[in-house]
């Protein structure tokens, strides 16, 4: 390890940065993050640098850095981007006994490593200079893991520090584990007041004590990279995942090992759990004190039975919080590069499903007869054939573009484009297997006379 990482305290403290353009703002952006008094050297001062100094955030010299001008300076950075200017800055700062940085350059006294920023919760990440992008990658996945709101409730549970200390260590460990991984977040979500008060409770109601919640979580349409900050996050901390069975199998190893995995699986037409076990399950898990996210494919208010679950958990008195997810609508619109919506075609776009409790389900199939009506069909693969006699016997034209998604988002996504005249054969003839979206009066974006690529999911490599 050439490069020792430690934190320096710059509260008021004096820093030095010759140069106000692009280089300069990138550390400058970091080090308006500190409490540190920063002083700018640039004859020459880009309009962002210039704003920063007519907000009082530093002071800006409108000249060239010259001796003295690193006196008293804790860290001084050469940010010129000119060798030779770079290198009269560093012979400055370094005669004034400031630790130096140019910018890009590993002769440097110090390295300034890629940040997390959870203030006070800091995740500093270096390679010695040795694969940036690699930095850069880690910062992104440690801040997918680290929620934006962990800063204030840092700050907040540091100010109630002294009441907890009377406990003894495990006592005090069990009850920050709790706080900041569990009740905290939670409470968090409805404001400072609702965290403090939850400091509050957990103290009165000691540590021993763990109440149950659930977590009803939308899974997206399947891509583990198409999942919110937030469901990754809940998955890694649940005590028990309860999911769909559409839900793949990428996504629920996201869950940490010792968790409890359920499938209480839906299928059409099949042997399926009824929603009545299914709420029995997830209060009887809750009841026993578990964190329980109950994962469900796309998101969970459409067509989810949001609604029915939420009703039983109140009826049992149990807490939830619903973490939406990308529907299968938007993934299936991304796969055929098509807008779901676009001026002068519709003011309108309508989300249906197929069947319901009561079978195939109707619609009003006058207006999505109309020419420039587009729909997304959930379940929909079954009805194609009552699909296709209502909207013809309201109007629609035989050649309406309908376009079937199978796995949207996925590895195995498949686009087959049909007419509506022979959607039911076309579908019998794609021997479909998987979730199937429908879209009305969209073609794929290549048949539209796009040149993007959309037939299969885009994945950057690291």
């Amino acid at each position: 390890m050439r490069h020792f990482p430690v934190f320096l305290d710059l509260a008021g403290r004096r820093v030095v940065v010759s140069g106000a353009g692009e280089t300069a703002i990138a550390k400058l952006r970091l080090l308006l993050k500190t409490e540190a008094r920063i002083v700018v050297f640039s004859p020459d001062a880009a309009p962002l640098v210039r704003g920063w100094a007519d907000e009082g955030r530093l002071d800006l010299v409108e000249r060239p850095l010259a001796e003295g001008d690193a006196d008293g300076a804790a860290l001084v950075y050469a940010a010129d981007a000119d060798p030779e200017t770079d290198a009269r800055v560093a012979a400055i700062g370094r005669a004034a006994g400031a630790l130096v940085n140019i910018v890009d350059d590993l002769s440097s006294d110090f390295i300034t490593p890629a940040i997390v920023d959870r203030d006070p919760v800091t995740v500093a990440i270096g390679t010695e200079g040795a694969a940036p992008v690699l930095a850069r990658w880690i910062k992104a996945r440690v801040e997918e893991i680290l929620p934006a709101s962990l800063g204030r409730l840092t700050r907040i549970g540091q100010a109630f520090r002294a009441r907890v200390e009377a406990l003894d260590s495990r006592a005090r460990r069990l009850f920050w584990s709790r706080f900041y991984f569990e009740t905290g977040p939670r409470a968090f979500a409805d404001g400072e007041a609702a965290a403090r008060a939850e400091l509050e409770r957990l103290l009165a109601e000691g540590v021993e004590t763990r109440r149950g919640f659930i977590h009803i979580v939308g899974a997206g349409p399947g891509d583990p990279e198409l999942l919110t900050l937030r469901a990754r996050r809940l998955l890694h901390e649940a005590d028990v995942v309860i999911h769909d069975r559409l839900v793949p199998q990428p996504i629920l190893e996201l869950a940490r090992r010792e968790a409890l995995i359920l499938e209480v699986g839906k299928t059409g037409y099949g042997p399926s759990w009824k929603q009545e076990d299914i709420n029995a399950l997830m209060i009887r898990h809750a009841e026993a004190g578990n964190t329980v996210v109950r994962l469900k494919g796309g998101d969970p208010s459409v067509f989810g039975r949001l609604d029915e679950e939420t009703q039983a958990l109140d009826a049992a008195g149990i807490g939830w919080q619903v973490t939406p997810g990308i529907t299968s609508a938007s993934a299936a619109a991304a796969a055929i590069g098509q807008s779901l919506t676009r001026r002068g075609r519709n003011t309108a776009f309508r989300i249906l499903t197929g069947h319901d409790v009561n079978g195939f389900a109707e619609q009003d199939w006058k207006s999505l007869a109309r020419p420039g009506a587009t729909a997304a069909i959930y379940m929909g693969t079954r009805a194609a054939a009552f699909l296709r006699g209502r909207l013809m016997m309201h109007g629609a034209a035989a050649d309406l573009p309908v376009t079937a998604i199978e796995n949207a988002s996925r590895p195995d996504q498949r686009i087959i484009p049909a007419r509506l005249l022979d959607l039911p054969e076309t579908l019998a003839g794609a021997a479909i297997r998987g979730p199937v979206m429908l879209l009305f009066g969209l073609s794929p974006r290549a048949l539209a006379g796009g040149r993007g690529q959309v037939t299969t999911p885009i994945r950057e490599a690291l």
